[in-house]
């Protein structure tokens, strides 16, 4: 159940932290890169009750989630260069939607296509939303959207625990416009003169970096895209649809190929990646982009995670899943030895034009290799699963892109990513993707994710709506 409900629960941030209301490097860095390219970049969390919900739960929920990583807003810097700042924006960032019209339970993902596609501002706001559809067969659908640069996955599951719990967090964050112009100019021009040592030592650090990795920069070029017809301009709506798998299933399996759950959706992922084409030119392997938490207790950056980049071969996974267990296993511990030198140039984030930043995007996520992102948030508190105070049937975990210009997903010749949590009795498993001069609809990409089960074994599919 949802506990106490208002209590309010001071987080235990240092008083530091709490006067230093300054976005980290990581978390400027993405929201400036999303400015950059106009894409739109959503954690979606969608409820399936077989039944009409507790609509007070909901409310109370509703109230809830508007504190702690969920309570704030980006406020930027007055200077073109200068670090952009946390303001509070406590309580509900947009009204609760409930449908006033129920509609049929095979239309349950294109209302959550829709809700991903409202507008999400962490500027100017809401960063967030929650909305229900009552459905005609009886059951009801409840979904949260947030923005990417408010928290990544893991940090949204954490606030949205707290939320259930009646646990609200406050950060401390000063209200809105509490600078005048004039002030934020004089305190943001002194922290940028301050700051310039640090960002002269960071200049030499990224010249004998780019020199270094200067085949890696040569790769990143965009690769030819595929001829296509339309707009380049429009959004584009990728598709995204849902699995779900028994838990005893998919362990057994996992188990009976010599791998664990981690390394099981790493192969799926990468089997996946082969069936679209997302396979390297040189050497037929699938790069996996592996966000790794490193969320400290109380921490307040948005994002807080490494990416590790491992390359996995398609073909064995199978049949066996033990060279794709070690490259994961060697990949995770190479990051722990050796921390990402990208992170080193982070303070040159406020001086870079949005030109560059596109660019080093390409770079950072290597688009070259076409990468497919899989996130696997793994066992997952049963609470998360009550949005109106009891057990949902089913729970998407969606990673989306709210809007995205057709041209980037040309550019960069598509898209694909894999996230997963696992909850109750299943492992929820959500695709996004998006291939190049292919047919790309829910109905094709549901039919490559069944089959790619298949091939694992994994036939005992469930599937939340259509």
């Amino acid at each position: 159940m949802h506990g106490s409900g208002g209590a309010n629960v001071r987080s235990a941030v240092p008083d530091s932290a709490v006067r230093d209301n300054r976005l980290s490097y990581t978390d400027q860095a993405m929201f400036l890169a999303l400015r950059a390219t106009g894409e739109e970049s959503l954690a979606q969390l969608v409820w399936l009750y077989e039944h009409p919900v507790d609509l007070d739960a909901v409310r109370k929920l509703h109230q809830n989630l508007g504190f702690g990583l969920f309570g704030r807003r980006i406020e930027t810097s007055p200077l073109p260069f200068g670090r952009h700042r946390w303001v509070a924006a406590t309580g509900p960032a947009a009204p609760l939607d409930i449908a006033a019209t129920a509609r049929p339970r095979t239309e349950l993902t294109d209302w959550a296509d829709e809700r991903a596609g409202l507008p999400i501002d962490p500027e100017t706001g809401p960063g967030w939303r929650l909305g229900v559809l009552p459905m005609t067969d009886g059951s009801t659908a409840i979904s949260l959207e947030i923005s990417h640069c408010l928290s990544d996955g893991m940090g949204a599951v954490l606030t949205i625990t707290d939320a259930m719990k009646g646990i609200r967090r406050e950060l401390g964050y000063p209200e809105p416009q509490a600078r005048t112009r004039w002030n934020a100019l004089k305190t943001d021009g002194r922290e940028t003169v301050r700051s310039l040592p640090e960002v002269a030592r960071t200049v030499a650090r990224t010249v004998r970096l780019g020199y270094r990795r200067r085949h890696d920069i040569a790769r990143s070029a965009p690769p030819p895209a595929v001829p296509y017809t339309g707009d380049p301009e429009a959004e584009v709506l990728v598709p995204a649809i849902s699995v779900f798998v028994g838990l005893a299933d998919w362990d057994a399996r996992a188990q009976a190929l010599q791998g664990n759950s981690h390394s099981l959706l790493a192969a799926f992922a990468a089997r996946l990646g082969a069936r679209l084409g997302r396979q390297r030119a040189d050497d037929g392997a699938v790069s996996l982009l592996i966000p790794i938490a490193d969320r400290a207790e109380d921490d307040t950056r948005a994002n807080a995670v490494t990416l590790d980049s491992i390359a996995v071969n398609p073909v064995p996974v199978t049949k066996d899943l033990t060279e794709a267990r070690a490259v994961i296993r060697a990949g995770f511990k190479k990051r722990r030895d050796e921390p990402d030198e990208s992170l080193e140039l982070l303070p040159l984030i406020p001086f870079v034009p949005k030109v560059a930043v596109r660019r080093g995007a390409d770079v950072l996520f290597g688009f070259s290799d076409l990468p497919v992102s899989c996130t696997n948030l793994g066992d997952l508190d049963p609470v998360l699963g009550r949005a109106d105070g009891t057990d949902c049937a089913y729970l998407m975990l969606r990673g989306v892109n709210g809007r995205i210009p057709r041209k980037l997903l040309e550019q960069r010749r598509g898209l694909l990513t894999v996230a997963s949590g696992r909850i109750g009795d299943h492992i929820s498993i959500t695709v996004v993707g998006y291939e190049p001069g292919a047919v790309n609809t829910k109905h094709s990409l549901r039919e490559h994710a069944v089959h790619v089960l298949g091939e694992f074994g994994l036939t005992d599919i469930r599937q939340a709506g259509c």
